[in-house]
């Protein structure tokens, strides 16, 4: 899974996904582990469900909760709000 987000975060392209059981689309920031270890991506979701009922903004998903992960087409460019070098993510693979 880790080398999609990372071809997604390098190419800007969305990424579709199922969380929690919530079709989502979301532009992928930054990957890697926080400081419990887990896989996250810190991501702009622009389409789908959440528990929350934020249907858009910016999350942090645990990778291993992911489901159907596919890279699609589309294209992104980066946010204006994005901060590089995210604290919550203590080990990160890839970013924007």
């Amino acid at each position: 899974m880790n080398q999609i987000i990372c071809r997604a975060i390098g190419e800007r392209r969305l990424l579709e996904l199922h969380y929690h059981g919530y079709p989502r689309i979301v532009e992928p920031h930054v990957y890697g582990k926080d400081h419990h270890g887990d896989e996250v991506v810190r991501c702009y979701q622009v389409y789908g469900g959440s528990e929350s009922g934020e249907e858009v903004g910016w999350k942090l998903l645990k990778v291993r909760e992911i489901s159907s992960l596919h890279m699609i087409e589309t294209t992104f460019s980066t946010r204006r709000r994005y901060q590089r070098n995210d604290t919550i993510i203590e080990s990160i693979l890839c970013q924007v």
